[in-house]
């Protein structure tokens, strides 16, 4: 071994083994070049395995070659693993052949193959490395490296000896020629390794050959290795090297089959990491193996894969993979395909009867001839489609139409028709599964499936179907008949209108008022049918009260078939063009100097006419009444077809039309004519709405003779003239030789220019207030909500005439109607409402006639006529209409012959007009229908206005809003009408007997009476008199005393009613100032007059307020009537003064007393409910009554009541008594007579202004102490959560939040649903979100304290006068800390919800302030009778804002919000606040009259 003092030692390696011809060695080598390629060059792309032998002279003449017979192959450098590095160098000792010659090639060297192979000194100049045979003549394309210094000094051989099986070589020979080298080579002292070629195709015997050989040498050693799988080869090497440098440890020598077992192992641990790396990188099948590779090319996975298998293979695995993604996205894309073709069958191939026959090429025919053919498939040039590009148009969804070739296409249309069919007899099946249902009428809405389940379980639909579809079935039943029962329900609820309507609007029903309503409604089977759904049931009804006393259109239970709004959008849309149509008019002024005519005449008539108009001007020009107008003149034949064409209107322009006749032909022809060119130009102006033209007509003179048929001329003109509207034009008195004279013409051009000025001024953009107050006729049209014909039908005989124009502007349900009534055109209000709107009217209007409209077909229609009609006053008069589709309804259809007949029955008992209109028919559209009725009202008009001024002056100083402005005839006072407003709005109407402050429905115990204006009673609550007081903007009126009858009259009376009338005699009154007076001392006297004064004058006033009757002695025959301020108790009379009386001759009544079936009608509920009932069970236990309060039983016996005798509906002639005063005296038989005891003087305690009797209902949760409702869980009671999550998440920009009050039935049932179920959802509830906010200020004024304790409000109010802006929010702050933790919890809740709410302020209108106001009550529940909260309810106002205001300060720890100009400044204190309070408040005595400063909703 040759010694290398370098750090890095240098060893040269000699390859040897079988070489020379392939007669010696075969036709392959024994593995030579292979194990020293694989050894220098490890990477798998340097591996070669094919090194020929056999060279041309030029490339055995080469560098590489260099005419030696043996190869360098470089340089290796070894690290052991000891650490050690070497440095190795490879020489392969071969012969090369010519390939010529096939002889070895000629070289300096002449020694045989042995002795040369183990030389051990080798020297070549200038000799390159040797890398692979393409490298022979192209060693400038290859990495050229020279051996060093040309020449090595060999320091160990490796004899290469191949078991595998030879190729045309014998073994034994090749290991003859191994002894041989081998002797050769140990000669020269160095080591030797035996490398044992080609293990990978070895031959046992071979091998064990060759392991015999080794083990009998000395020191020889053996490596079984394959350089093709690159197994042992470094082994082999390292040992040589070790045996060379003894001091390197020796190498475990491992078999063949060990080494390749861990080199597999190895090379799949590889392969899978470069695996899974190219799944990782590759996504897409369009991705290029160059881009992979350089995006790779430093990853270790790919490094290691790359040297063990080559880029040969990686490129393999790397192509493979993108097809396998090719294929992926293919298959996707066929499954997607397959997945949308049943939805596509679905759309083009829906209908079984089409296809069932079909094959499945005709059904692909058919999809062709589909229009929608193309959105769904695509045909495709190329086949198949995924060779195509259209693989790659992913945002293409149409499928391929060559995939319905396949089988998988045909099998799923095959699906698709079996589909079809079974979905088919599925339906079949369902349907008929429902009809079974539907003949099983013992089911019963809400009845559970499981009930009715056994009765149906052997119906041939019920098995076939599965049970999800059964369960389907029966609720889709359910739904029907639920819907069609609460349907019914509301149908009858309407049915039994005078069951809900004899209480004013905004009231509540009384406990007995409710147990009346479900003793009369428990006789009904469609309330019944509801049995199961009893709480769905109450809620209906409960909504049905509430809409009753709360009614708004809005709120109507027709939804959107609200006749109010149905008439404003008619209206809207007629009435609102014809205004904006206005400002194009051709004629825009009533200063008219040229004037356009067309003169329509027979027989050359229109053409005279213009020639003698003619001769009276000059120039054209005609003067009238000392003006000159320029006139241009269109005479026209009226049997011109240019009449009929509206092109020339457009061209001429005419102002009127001048319509001259002479004979009965001819003013036939014009009466035609004239309605067809009316037509015509409404048809063609329909867009603009012009004004209607004015037509007058002129009668010609006769000029040979007076014509015997002028007198029926002038009668039959005169009567045209009324039914079109028109002016008509006489022949003036004496003979005339001309057939017209200049006063026609004059009068005929007068008419015409009032007629411009009229329309101007009736039809003007905008009209003044004033001009259109000014209407003879005010009318009130009311129609059922809900009812099946349309509203343009009842509005048409209105809005089809030429003078029809809108109301006042903001009255959008109010037409204004010019009509010829009587002598003169006269201006009609027609204000068209349903019956719900109308109630408010009814009696607080000037209405001088009511048309009531219902429907022939529906029996609620009718029955909200009765009620509405049996309350009106019988001075109006009143107009029935009946609406059906034709008469040929009244003989087919027994219903509507009863409706109708009763209809008429109704109209006859009161002498009303009745009339009907069928939808069907035209002429019942024209406004003639209601001109008898308008005729009528005009001759009653002075009546009804004395009659309503009379009544109004009773009611002293009430006002109410109205929906007519001041009538000019009537001087009676103006009113304003809202129609917009809301009744449950702004608080309670100026009608309502009562605010906000009332619950639906009281407990019995809890109950107080009031009597409102028509006799009705009310309950009223135990809340302090002033509260209750300030909550009313109305006093009760005070009613002056009637006439009444003579003495003999009252002997007639029925002593039962006798005895009624003298208990009502002795009963108490209350007025709204002090006490008049107690029961005992109201005795009938002769001094009976009218109480003027009442309101004003107290107890202590002398009794000169009452005038003297005229008959002093009559005192034993007059009933007093008891007639105070807020409360009756005797009998209320619509009765007349001495003015009415004079003009009629009864006092008016009410038009139930007139008719015997309003009557009835009205009083057969009170009979069905108190006819088994004693006179001490009739009415409510006789309770203790307040100062002030008076007290009522329940309705009258109805039998009792007379009527009067000079009314046709009751034959009852024993009793001539008035039938008002009866009623009313009857009512108070029923409870017996209390004596309210005298006023005592009571110990002040402090109340609170929230009493607990709010509900009538017991509950667990509402009304009982804050800490029962809360955990440490939940700091928050869960209802207010609900409550403040509803109103934030719907109702934050609601306007008037907090202030507008919500309906208080729907406050109710918000409450009492949520102690039922605690889960229930305000969202399905589906109530508005001013009712949940009122639900949760009432759930604090249920509580039992208030939130903010009584302990804390003097120091709150103490800090609120503190001047400094941040010391009094200090101090705020530590009074607030105060609190119990269980109300700071709530109280930050709340003023949290709150400061959110004033967030919102500019769409709410509900700031800090507006909302301190609205809340301060509420938190803190003063004492309103006590004189220290008079005096600091301003600065328990500012305390509620600032908590509201500062709400970070005092519960966040944020900054102080700094305060605005008007924020910044404290409220004032001391004699300022007393000075500022005496402006606001009335002296603190008088509780009761306080009406400001207070916040602007009644408290609940």
């Amino acid at each position: 071994m040759a010694k290398n003092k370098e750090p890095r030692p240098t060893y040269a390696v000699s390859v040897v083994g079988l070489s020379g011809t392939e007669k010696e060695k075969g036709n392959c080598g024994v593995g030579k070049s292979c194990l020293c390629n694989r050894y220098v060059h490890p990477s798998a792309d340097c591996y070669y395995s094919e090194h020929t032998s056999v060279l041309s002279t030029i490339d055995f003449g080469g560098r590489v070659v260099n005419n030696d017979h043996f190869l360098y192959w470089g340089e290796v450098f070894h690290r052991g693993d000891d650490g050690l590095e070497c440095r190795i160098q490879v020489i392969e000792q071969t012969e090369f052949i010519d390939d010529q010659t096939f002889l070895p090639h000629r070289s300096t060297n002449l020694q045989p193959y042995t002795k040369r192979a183990a030389n051990t000194k080798i020297q070549s100049a200038e000799k390159l490395m040797y890398i692979c045979t393409d490298q022979l003549g192209l060693e400038q394309d290859f990495d050229q490296k020279q051996m060093p210094d040309g020449k090595l000094n060999i320091d160990g051989f490796v004899l290469c000896l191949d078991v595998s099986k030879g190729c045309n070589r014998k073994f034994d020979d090749q290991m003859k020629f191994v002894h041989s080298l081998y002797s050769q080579i140990s000669k020269t002292k160095k080591p030797i390794i035996i490398a044992a070629t080609k293990c990978d195709e070895c031959v046992e015997q071979y091998l064990r050959e060759v392991q015999t050989f080794v083990t009998g040498k000395k020191n020889l050693m053996l490596v079984e290795t394959s350089a093709r799988v690159s197994v042992n080869v470094e082994l082999c090497f390292n040992a040589l090297i070790q045996q060379m440098d003894k001091t390197r440890g020796k190498p475990k020598i491992i078999s063949y089959l060990e080494a390749y077992k861990s080199q597999r192992q190895l090379v799949a641990s590889v392969s899978d990491k470069f695996e899974k790396l190219i799944v990782q990188t590759v996504r897409d099948y369009h991705t290029s193996w160059k881009i992979v590779s350089n995006k790779l090319k430093s990853h270790p996975d790919y490094e290691e894969y790359i040297n063990l298998e080559g880029t040969k293979k990686a490129r393999n695995t790397f192509s493979k993979h993108i097809e396998q993604l090719r294929q992926e996205h293919i298959k996707r894309r066929r499954e997607d395909y397959l997945t949308s073709l049943p939805k596509i069958l679905n759309k083009l191939l829906n209908n079984l009867e089409e296809i069932e026959m079909l094959s499945w090429t005709e059904a692909q025919s058919l999809m062709k001839s589909r229009p929608e053919f193309q959105y769904y498939f695509i045909e495709l040039e190329q086949t198949p489609w995924y060779e195509t590009d259209h693989l790659d148009k992913t945002e293409d969804r149409r499928v391929p139409f060559d995939i319905l070739k396949t089988m998988e296409g045909e099998r799923i249309y095959q699906n698709h028709v079996q589909h079809l069919i079974s979905e088919k007899r599925r339906l079949e099946m369902k349907e008929k599964f429902k009809k079974t249902l539907e003949r099983v009428h013992f089911i019963s809405p809400g009845q559970p499936w499981e009930e009715v389940m056994c009765f149906v379980m052997e119906d041939e639909a019920y098995k076939y179907i599965t049970e999800s579809d059964r369960r389907d079935v029966y609720s889709r039943h359910q739904q029907e008949i639920v819907e069609r029962a609460k349907e019914e329900f509301q149908e009858m609820l309407f049915e039994h209108a005078e069951l809900f309507y004899d209480l004013d609007l905004n009231a509540t029903p009384s406990c007995d008022k409710m147990s009346e309503i479900h003793a009369v409604l428990n006789e009904e089977p469609r309330y019944r049918a509801l049995q199961k759904l009893a709480t769905d049931r109450e809620s209906l009804l409960l909504k049905h009260i509430g809409f009753v006393y709360h009614p708004t259109k809005e709120t109507c239970l027709s939804g959107t078939a609200c006749i109010d709004l149905k008439v404003e959008q008619v209206l809207a849309n007629r009435l609102v063009q014809l205004d904006h149509g206005h400002s194009n008019i051709y004629y825009n002024s009533a200063n008219i100097d040229k004037v356009n005519l067309c003169l329509v005449g027979r027989e050359g008539l229109a053409q005279e006419l213009a020639n003698e108009i003619r001769a009276q001007s000059t120039d054209d020009e005609y003067t009238l009444d000392g003006k000159i107008y320029e006139l241009d003149l269109l005479p026209v034949d009226v049997n011109s077809g240019m009449l009929l064409n509206h092109s020339w209107i457009s061209n001429f322009k005419p102002h009127g039309f001048f319509c001259v006749f002479s004979s009965i032909e001819s003013l036939n022809y014009i009466g035609d004519r004239v309605s067809r060119i009316r037509a015509e130009i409404a048809q063609s102006r329909r867009d603009r709405y012009s004004q209607p033209m004015p037509f007058i007509l002129i009668l010609a003179n006769q000029r040979d003779s007076v014509c015997k048929n002028m007198p029926i001329l002038r009668h039959q003109g005169q009567q045209l003239a009324n039914k079109l509207q028109c002016t008509f034009v006489d022949i003036p008195s004496g003979t005339f030789p001309r057939k017209f004279n200049e006063s026609q013409i004059k009068q005929a051009l007068r008419a015409v220019l009032e007629g411009l000025k009229h329309n101007f001024d009736m039809m003007s953009p905008m009209p003044s207030i004033k001009d259109l107050s000014e209407t003879d006729l005010r009318i009130v049209m009311c129609a059922m909500c809900g009812d099946s014909f349309s509203v343009d039908l009842i509005l048409s005989p209105f809005l089809d005439s030429h003078y029809c124009s809108a109301g006042q502007p903001g009255q959008c349900n109010t037409l204004i109607l010019d009509k010829i009534i009587g002598d003169r055109r006269r201006r009609i209000q027609v204000t068209v409402f349903s019956y719900h709107s109308s109630i408010g009217i009814r009696k607080d209007e000037l209405v001088h006639g009511y048309i009531l409209i219902y429907s022939a077909k529906r029996k609620s229609s009718m029955a909200m006529l009765r009620a509405f009609l049996a309350e009106v006053q019988d001075v109006i008069p009143v107009q029935l209409v009946a609406i059906t589709d034709s008469q040929a309804d009244f003989f087919e259809n027994e219903a509507i012959k009863e409706l109708m007949t009763e209809g008429e029955h109704i109209a006859t008992e009161i002498t009303a007009k009745f009339t009907a209109l069928y939808s069907l028919s035209q002429y019942h559209r024209q406004t003639e229908v209601f001109t008898p009725f308008f005729n009528e009202v005009l001759e009653k008009k002075n009546n009804i206005e004395s009659f309503f001024m009379f009544d109004n002056s009773r009611d002293g100083m009430g006002t109410s809003e109205d929906v007519f402005p001041q009538s000019p005839h009537s001087h009676s006072p103006a009113y304003q009408y809202y129609p917009d407003s809301e009744d449950d709005g702004e608080g309670p109407p100026p009608y309502s007997p009562i605010g906000d402050d009332v619950q639906l429905l009281p407990n019995p115990s809890e109950r107080r009476y009031r009597i409102d204006l028509e006799g009705n009673e009310y309950p009223v609550h135990s809340t302090p008199v002033g509260d209750h007081e300030r909550n009313h903007k109305v006093p009760p009126p005070v009613k002056p005393k009637p006439n009444v009858p003579p003495k003999p009259n009252v002997k007639k009376l029925d002593p039962n009613l006798l005895r009624t009338i003298e208990a009502g005699m002795r009963t108490t009154r209350w007025t709204r100032g002090p006490m008049l007076g107690h029961g005992d001392d109201l005795e009938a006297s002769d001094n009976y007059a009218e109480p003027a004064d009442t309101l004003f004058k107290s107890k202590g006033f002398s009794d000169d307020i009452y005038a003297v009757p005229e008959d002093a002695h009559s005192r034993s025959g007059r009933i007093r009537n008891s007639f105070g301020g807020l409360a009756l108790h005797g009998d209320e009379e619509n009765g007349f003064d001495s003015r009415s009386k004079s003009q009629g001759g009864r006092r008016p009544s009410k038009y139930k007393h007139r008719s015997k079936i309003l009557f009835s009608k009205t009083k057969a509920y009170h009979r069905r409910v108190h006819s088994d009932v004693s006179d001490d069970e009739s009415g409510p236990a006789t309770q203790k009554k307040k100062k002030g309060r008076g007290n009522r039983g329940s309705e009258e016996d109805p039998l009792l009541s007379p009527v009067d005798p000079w009314k046709g509906g009751i034959d009852n002639p024993a009793i001539l008594s008035d039938p008002e005063q009866d009623d009313k005296k009857m009512k108070k038989k029923k409870q017996p007579k209390t004596k309210e005891p005298k006023k005592a003087k009571s110990t002040k305690t402090t109340k609170s202004l929230y009493p607990p009797t709010r509900r009538n209902w017991e509950s667990n949760y509402f009304g009982v102490p804050l800490q029962n409702l809360v955990t440490p869980d939940r700091p928050i009671p869960l209802f207010i959560e609900k409550c403040v999550d509803y109103i934030e998440r719907t109702g934050l920009t609601t306007e008037g939040l907090y202030r507008v009050s919500g309906n208080k039935t729907d406050q109710d049932n918000i409450q009492k649903q949520f102690d039922q179920d605690h889960s229930v959802d305000l969202i399905v509830m589906d109530v508005a979100v001013n009712a949940v906010a009122g639900a949760l200020k009432a759930f604090f004024a249920d509580l039992p304290d208030p939130l903010i304790p009584y302990s804390l409000h003097p120091e709150l109010v103490e800090a609120a006068k503190i001047v400094d802006h941040y010391e009094r929010l200090q101090v705020l702050k530590e009074i607030v800390r105060k609190f119990p933790p269980v109300n700071y919890d709530v109280f930050k809740y709340v003023i949290t919800h709150l400061n959110r709410v004033s967030q919102q302020s500019k769409t709410t209108l509900m700031t800090a302030d507006n909302l301190s106001i609205c809340f301060w009550p509420t938190l803190m529940r003063p004492d309103f009778e006590n004189k220290d909260t008079l005096s600091t309810t301003k600065l328990n106002q500012s305390v509620i804002e600032t908590f509201i205001q500062q709400c970070q300060y005092f519960f966040y720890g944020g900054e102080i919000t700094e305060p605005s100009s008007a924020e910044g400044t404290p409220p004032p204190h001391g004699h300022g606040l007393e000075s500022l309070l005496a402006l606001q408040l009335p002296p603190p005595l008088q509780p009761q009259q306080i009406q400001h400063p207070l916040p602007p909703e009644p408290l609940i």
